[in-house]
């Protein structure tokens, strides 16, 4: 096989099937829509839509060493984390800088599940095995044993308890249990990437056609429709939710990208780049330089990652990443600014889209909250 061939998920064949436009994604084949992306990002919010996420990295780490490697090598306090229970967390280079934004399942006393980005799985399997050095633990490269989908949206709870006898209603956000999800085993998670109430469900590669099939029949009444990954992105997006490579890279800290809440030096022991992220902490308390925020048009035209964030004729940020709202009905974007500019209702707030300084208003993130 090349290395320029790109990886396909178990459920290739049926995306195909449903007419979906393939793209390549961090190496892998992946759907970007089926037809209106959208008309998918809307389904999502207001009934529920059904994506492959096959391509994200999941590396399984187990032993009786496990939770204090894992405490050593990522930001957060994963010894805590209860069995049952999962944790948005990062792992970070000596400097501080974030190597990726990744989410922990604790499945058994000394088993853990870590699901990292596609782009960067390769890179956090090899931190984590470098690091285990000295941990009666090991990291293992599980991403040949699973098929992950994901059913998002208000109908998604619904759709799914048809399908299982687990106890969903008792089953909290960012929470997972082992069950059966239309004779299929499968971890089942409550965690999601769309600002939506949603499911994960982590199975073996074999079922994953039967399973996407039961999902669909199943929410057929509902207005369930297949998604891809261009909606997955204006979905996270409206939900100010960070994608790696545009609001989180090596060159930021978890303090500079606003997150480092998920850093805790209060948790026992040394863990991989403590003392430059207190340095960062301080640095964040004093004067953060740049403050993540969100920005809203007024006009039609649409902002692009690196287009410039402009105010009195001088350069004050840089957008991460932008795009239509569905929900909003206008263009917004994520954009790192000056603190000095970083209050939402800051005014002369623009961003230069080819030349022409188009006016924002500048808003705190989330764009977009569900009701509860």
């Amino acid at each position: 096989m090349s290395s320029t061939e790109l990886r396909h998920t178990a459920l290739d064949a049926l995306h195909r099937s449903l007419g979906a436009t393939m793209t390549d994604f961090a190496g892998w084949d992946m759907p970007l829509r089926y037809g209106s992306e959208r008309d998918e990002h809307l389904a999502v919010r207001a009934k529920a839509g059904l994506f492959d996420l096959s391509h994200m990295g999941e590396i399984t780490v187990t032993g009786p060493g496990a939770a204090a490697l894992l405490n050593f090598a990522l930001v957060g306090n994963i010894a805590s984390v209860g069995v049952g229970r999962a944790r948005y967390t990062m792992i970070c280079r000596t400097d501080g800088g974030i190597l990726d934004d990744l989410i922990v399942y604790r499945l058994a006393e000394q088993e853990y599940l870590v699901v990292a980005n596609a782009s960067n799985a390769q890179t956090v399997l090899d931190a984590l095995t470098d690091r285990s050095a000295g941990f009666d633990a090991e990291a293992r490269d599980d991403r040949d044993a699973y098929a992950l989908l994901a059913v998002q949206g208000p109908e998604s709870a619904g759709i799914l308890a048809s399908l299982t006898d687990a106890d969903l209603d008792g089953l909290k956000y960012y929470a997972g249990l082992p069950g059966t999800v239309a004779g299929v085993p499968a971890l089942i998670a409550r965690t999601g990437y769309t600002g939506e109430d949603g499911f994960e469900l982590f199975v073996r590669p074999e079922h994953a056609v039967e399973l996407w099939q039961a999902l669909t029949e199943a929410g057929e009444g509902v207005g369930l429709v297949p998604c891809g990954l261009s909606c997955r992105d204006t979905l996270r997006l409206e939900a100010g939710m960070p994608l790696y490579g545009h609001e989180l890279s090596t060159a930021l800290t978890p303090f500079d990208a606003g997150l480092g809440r998920v850093v805790k030096f209060e948790k026992e022991g040394d863990f991989v780049g403590r003392d430059a992220l207190r340095e960062a902490a301080d640095r964040a308390a004093s004067h953060a330089p740049r403050v993540l925020v969100g920005l809203i048009a007024e006009g039609r035209r649409v902002p692009r990652a690196g287009y410039q964030v402009v105010a009195g004729g001088e350069v004050i940020g840089e957008v991460t990443s932008g795009t239509p709202s569905p929900t909003l009905g206008k263009p917004i974007a994520m954009a790192y600014v000056d603190a000095a500019h970083a209050a939402p209702g800051t005014p002369g707030v623009g961003v230069d889209i080819r030349g022409t300084h188009e006016p924002y208003e500048v808003v705190a993130l989330p764009f977009y909250r569900r009701q509860k």
